[in-house]
């Protein structure tokens, strides 16, 4: 059973939502229906939706909602998914164009249904935006592909400007918190991203509060690192309903200060760590840190 949240962090997610009444939520909100999209900010019941709506971006889900995988940990709809929609790309171009986005962050559900596990219809969307007039820096946030080499080629080669893939969680608590992955193929995908193209940027990023120790997270940075990978992301897992994994314990706003500070001297270009900090957070604005600092 998930420990009560404390009271800072319930005052942190209500001033999320009080944001959700101004006028450039709305036309955020619009946008994405009226071009049929789905984003992982309604599907996964992120607590800064309305934040990020205010500010007029999204983190765009893509290859329907409905994942073929069971992680404990996520509020997506689990089942047996529909066909690919081969219009999506060019919707959602739309209505990034529409909002005027200057980066976007481009993620899926896991589809291990589909022979390239979606990685064509991930480079499909990179090339439609980067066809845009004014185009937008892409951030794709990946699944595992299964291992699939091609399938990472696949997104490599359309261009984008980073390529994500969360590891979530330590070694330790796959099984319970990510039945059907495995740390040591997510990890190695991420070290494919380097091997293929040394200049791409790549970024990762972990829940925490699930049960895992100082040496876990410790450990897992490490092994990014070695990876390859540059820019991190350290958020609090918050349980979506009491059928998920139970929050194991709330990590202080001082702990995840010290982590933010402990990454950036092991290495990383780029490291945020807050309470509710998610892959995407003000992506675009790390981005164009690490532009800068490279």
């Amino acid at each position: 059973m998930s420990q009560p949240a404390p009271a800072w962090l319930m005052e942190m997610v209500r001033q999320g939502k009080k944001i959700r009444a101004c006028r450039s939520h709305s036309y955020t909100a619009s946008q994405i229906k009226c071009n049929h999209l789905n984003t992982v900010c309604e599907g996964a019941r992120c607590p800064n939706r309305g934040n990020c709506f205010s500010r007029g971006t999204a983190t765009f889900m893509i290859l329907g909602a409905v994942c073929t995988r069971g992680c404990t940990f996520c509020a997506v709809e689990k089942g047996v998914p529909g066909r690919t929609d081969c219009d999506e790309p060019r919707r959602l171009a739309r209505a990034v164009h529409n909002l005027r986005l200057s980066h976007v962050v481009v993620t899926s559900v896991t589809r291990d249904d589909l022979p390239d596990g979606g990685a064509g219809q991930f480079a499909s969307v990179v090339r439609e935006l980067h066809r845009l007039d004014s185009p937008p820096s892409v951030e794709v946030l990946t699944p595992d592909f299964m291992g699939s080499t091609v399938a990472v080629k696949t997104v490599l080669d359309s261009g984008p400007e980073v390529f994500g893939h969360n590891l979530e969680t330590v070694p330790r608590l796959y099984r319970q918190v990510r039945p059907g992955a495995e740390y040591r193929r997510s990890l190695d995908l991420l070290a494919a991203v380097r091997r293929m193209d040394p200049s791409k940027i790549s970024k990762s990023g972990l829940m925490l509060g699930l049960g895992e120790t100082e040496k876990d997270v410790r450990q897992v940075l490490l092994d990014l690192l070695n990876a390859g990978v540059v820019m991190l992301t350290l958020g609090q897992y918050l349980a979506p309903s009491l059928r998920h994994y139970p929050v194991h314990r709330y990590v202080t706003p001082e702990e995840f200060e010290h982590w933010e500070k402990e990454a950036l001297s092991m290495g990383f270009v780029s490291a945020v760590s807050a309470p509710l900090v998610r892959s995407s957070y003000h992506a675009g604005e790390y981005y164009r840190g690490v532009i800068a600092h490279v």
